[in-house]
């Protein structure tokens, strides 16, 4: 069955939401599927909500039906199929999530869905792995420009949103608009023959740059042979996080150190800048400038949560001195932190990561995706193809004259977020600023892993962007 990638002005709901004292009525035009040639019509659909103000003539702010940004939140997580989020509450947080927060802004919220690598047709083929994930969602961005003159709202102010692998997501739409890499995978899909590039990209903990990850965090965590981390188990009915730690073996510790190695000479390899255009590099030991800069940004952190006041005296690595933080002890503070994942942390040897699913074909659940991972492969698995893991990262794009990047991006990732190295982000934001885009990069004090959590500080960011 061939798909219509017609939007349908006339199959909505109006529906009223009130959470924290603020009621938000909208039209909701649900389960448009935005390929005329889905896989899985369960997760290649898009909801619209539009605030039934536009319907009235009326203003929410600045922003009305001709001019109003456009919203895109992703769900995706772990790389898992993502369904398109709904105005109302977080389920993490309990608050407001971010649909129903840009709807009280009078944003336009387009919600996504995106396949993802769990899933299998009634063949028992997979479906979603990469690069399917980004692929629906540039689908997405062209379905709302080949509806511009029917689809409320400014479809060249699109501004993505994500958490984790979403994070990622986001930061791919962002880096790679129009790239003719994705192409042959959008036309075997119909989507429509518009671009996809994007206004802004806001990243939340992105885990990207799959191919180097292994490297930055065996950089950061090497030494650390305790890891801690929260798994789901099933309780009954329900699911349940619970705490598990565990110790490296020696064979682990051994990749630690040798996959560190191979850090340095990538990092060198970006050319990176930093303050009045100095060089970022290390040493082959990972000491140097580059160090010195993600210790930067976690002082300034700590900077922050003192002026806000958080209680900083206990923490013996933090140097303080007349209410300024001067330094910290950056081993120290990677201990306090603590390693969350034994190495390999991404490309396991055993193929036992979410990432090496992501990476699978429609027959194989998992594969390598790093030389090194399949070099030390204990399963015998297959290396991806280059090309498929090139188009999961955003680094291979960011300022490429063949796509159009975005200007404008906003990336968290917490000061104790253990999932990816904090040299991920740094890196990320850092290679965007040296290609002269607009960044907004924190670590914020105490965050672990998760996203949405400062919806204020996004949409002051998103107003200010917006001019």
């Amino acid at each position: 069955m061939e798909y219509s990638l017609a939007f349908d002005t006339g199959s909505y709901t109006v529906k009223t939401v009130t959470l924290e004292g603020r009621t938000i009525t909208f039209r909701a035009f649900e389960n448009i599927v935005y390929v005329k040639n889905p896989v899985d019509t369960a997760h290649q659909i898009l909801n619209l909500y539009v605030p039934e103000a536009y319907y009235e003539g009326k203003s929410i702010g600045r922003f009305n039906a001709d001019n109003a940004p456009i919203f895109m939140p992703n769900t995706v997580g772990g790389y898992m199929p993502g369904m398109p989020e709904i105005p109302g509450g977080n389920k993490f947080s309990g608050h407001t999530n971010a649909a129903f927060a840009a709807l009280a802004r009078g944003y336009v919220v387009a919600a996504p869905g995106a396949r993802g690598r769990t899933l299998q047709d009634d063949k028992g083929r997979y479906t979603g792995t990469a690069p399917a994930c980004i692929v629906d969602l540039k689908a997405a961005v062209r379905y709302l420009r080949h509806n511009r003159q029917l689809v409320p709202g400014d479809t060249d102010r699109i501004i993505s949103n994500g958490t984790s692998a979403g994070g990622a997501l986001s930061s791919l739409l962002g880096a790679s608009g129009n790239h003719k890499d994705y192409e042959p995978y959008l036309k075997e899909l119909g989507a429509a023959e518009e671009r996809d590039d994007i206004l802004a990209a806001s990243c939340y903990c992105p885990i990207t740059n799959l191919e180097h990850a292994d490297a930055a965090y065996e950089w950061m965590y090497n030494g650390l042979l305790e890891f801690h981390r929260m798994m789901r188990v099933r309780n009954g009915e329900q699911m349940e996080f619970k705490p598990v730690s565990g110790r490296m073996t020696a064979e682990q510790a051994e990749l630690s150190g040798k996959v560190k190695a191979l850090f340095p000479a990538y990092l060198n390899g970006l050319g990176l800048k930093g303050t009045g255009n100095t060089a970022l590099g290390l040493d082959a030991d990972g000491e140097g400038s580059f160090k010195d800069l993600v210790k930067a940004y976690v002082v300034s952190s700590a900077q922050k949560a003192l002026e806000t006041g958080a209680d900083l005296s206990g923490l013996t690595w933090i140097t303080m001195e007349n209410g300024t933080v001067t330094d910290i002890d950056f081993d120290e503070y990677v201990q306090y932190a603590a390693r969350m994942k034994p190495a390999l942390a991404f490309d396991q040897v055993d193929l036992s990561t979410p990432e090496n699913e992501l990476f699978g074909t429609a027959l194989i659940k998992a594969r390598h995706f790093t030389a090194f991972g399949a070099d030390h492969s204990t399963a015998g698995g297959e290396l991806a193809e280059p090309q498929i893991v090139k188009m999961m990262n955003p680094m291979n794009y960011i300022g490429n004259e063949e796509n159009v990047t975005a200007q404008h991006w906003r990336i968290r990732h917490g000061a104790v977020d253990r999932d990816t190295s904090l040299a991920v982000p740094v890196i990320l934001a850092t290679c965007l600023q040296n290609q002269g885009f607009d960044v907004d990069f924190a670590l914020p004090w105490g965050q672990g892993h998760g996203g949405d959590y400062d919806l204020d500080e996004l949409f002051a960011w998103m107003d200010q962007i917006l001019g």
